[in-house]
């Protein structure tokens, strides 16, 4: 497909009618394609295009649950809020959610597959292919434009074999590639260029040219390396894109992202999450962390809990057995006890949850060797893993502040006890969770409850301060629309008008 083609518009044909496709792949792992996706969706759907995103293969713990009932990421999910569409198990169509001693668990179409170690897996890629493209299909049907969002690198050449991510899938549908390099971590010429000299040849006619992201400062400085880009490969530039301030407000897909985040400090509640191996569904606390009043402190292994945290909250696992030894292992086990004879409190989420009863038992051996292992102890009840996957939405009620919630649950086994009793919360008219006899120790299954504006301002009033001011939701939905807005700016107008159709 040659340039020319590309900027005029011609994207090629799929499922018998006109739809355009266009396909961000990055020189490297996060380099803001996720973002750079869904603020084009937005971008078109604003312009009135019927617009879906698509990632053929995804390996993220942060999971969501799609409006037809599966398993995507949760960065397919924020795309097709972006593009006003509803989501679906065919955005996502494989999704690799690593595990600890067992690899990855591999989800097809929304639904379990299996689970497969690394090399194991490479021999699976050809094998899934064909349901890559049969969601492929149906995601373009009856679209005006989909954008596909590539995973790690096309110039891992060592992984090109059955490749269904990047090249491999981008050959296959006649799809043309944009690739997005990120100056913020340095060196992005070479990228550029070195991706340019090892790709193949039939995957380097796939590139139709190239986006610098996370440019801070005087753009025109830049104007050197476009120029010795182009000297090298030939490829045109269709935008710098400075670093993206309303992409903050969004939620982050990777857990890379936490080893960037610092202390705040000054605020009036200090709130503690240790960072857990299989951390998953992480999201669930950004909208703590946009709360004016909250320190949201991220521990990372090697440090302990903070003593002058009055909230910890125990997030998501993959991995609850192999996360729980290491949460021992850290030591934290005994802060937790000390915060909360200080009279500290606790919320537990899905694995987190389950981590803080007595024991959790896996007979079948679904996380690995280990069949039990003794919990944090703070609540009274025990988990075990069974192999059915709880996955649905909900809308839910909280017994503890008496408001309404709405989430998701995304969890393997089942937890009984003493302190099930006191359920924290209602879901679809189901009890579920649980409350320590003092009240200090909560655990759910619910995830995003924090995104619940009536909530988060009863929690935080509990701890004397004013919160949920903030409607979330609509942040999130506003933060798309300021990323659309900063790429419209920047972006090459006849590239931008020929992707969008004018």
């Amino acid at each position: 497909m040659s340039k020319q083609a590309f900027a005029d518009g011609q994207f090629g044909v799929t499922g018998g009618a006109m739809t355009r496709k266009i396909m961000l792949q990055g020189t490297g792992s996060d380099v803001g394609k996720s973002v750079l996706v869904a603020g084009l969706c937005r971008l078109a759907s604003n312009r009135g295009l019927k617009v879906m995103p698509f990632k053929p293969q995804n390996m993220s713990n942060n999971a969501a649950v799609s409006d037809d009932g599966g398993e995507i990421g949760r960065a397919q999910w924020l795309q097709a809020l972006a593009a006003r569409v509803p989501s679906s198990v065919h955005m996502n169509p494989v999704l690799l959610k690593p595990q600890s001693d067992v690899g990855s668990q591999i989800v097809v179409q929304g639904k379990v597959a299996g689970q497969a170690k690394g090399r194991e897996y490479q021999a699976l890629k050809p094998k899934l292919l064909g349901a890559v493209m049969e969601s492929f299909e149906q995601i373009s049907a009856g679209a005006d434009l989909v954008v596909v969002e590539g995973a790690g690198s096309p110039a891992e050449i060592n992984l090109r074999a059955g490749d269904i991510a990047n090249m491999g899938f981008a050959t296959r549908a006649d799809v043309p590639v944009v690739l997005v390099g990120d100056i913020d971590r340095g060196g992005v010429i070479a990228s550029l260029v070195g991706t340019h000299a090892i790709l193949p040849d039939e995957d380097r006619r796939m590139v139709s040219g190239y986006l610098i992201n996370k440019f801070r400062g005087d753009v025109t400085l830049f104007d050197d390396g476009i120029a010795a880009v182009g000297r090298y490969t030939g490829w045109p530039c269709f935008g710098v894109v400075p670093w993206l301030k309303a992409a903050g407000r969004l939620p982050a897909e990777d857990s890379v992202v936490l080893e960037r985040l610092a202390r705040g400090g000054g605020r009036a509640l200090k709130i503690a999450v240790p960072v857990l191996s299989r951390i998953a569904n992480f999201d669930d606390l950004d909208p703590l962390a946009a709360e004016p009043e909250v320190d949201l402190v991220f521990v990372r292994p090697g440090s302990p809990i903070p003593a002058d945290a009055g909230l910890v909250v125990i997030p998501g696992s993959k991995s609850t057995i192999s996360d729980l030894k290491d949460f021992r292992a850290e030591g934290w086990d005994q802060d937790l006890k000390r915060h909360v004879r200080r009279g500290g409190r606790v919320i537990g989420i899905c694995g987190g949850y389950q981590m803080l009863g007595a024991r959790v038992t896996d007979p079948l051996g679904i996380e690995g060797s280990d069949r039990e292992v003794a919990g944090l102890g703070l609540l009274d009840v025990e988990t075990e893993m069974a192999p059915e996957k709880t996955l649905r939405n909900s809308r839910a009620w909280s017994l503890e502040h008496d408001v309404a919630l709405e989430g998701y649950e995304i969890h393997l086994g089942r937890t009984t006890g003493a302190d099930c009793d006191r359920p924290s919360v209602r879901i679809d008219s189901r009890p579920d969770g649980a409350l320590s006899a003092d009240g200090r120790v909560m655990g759910t299954y619910l995830h995003g409850l924090f995104a619940s504006d009536a909530y988060r301002a009863a929690l935080l009033k509990s701890f004397g301060i004013e919160g949920g001011a903030t409607n979330y939701r609509q942040s999130v939905d506003a933060a798309l629309d300021d990323v659309a807005g900063e790429l419209e700016a920047v972006l090459d107008g006849r590239w931008l008008d020929g992707l969008l159709g004018r």
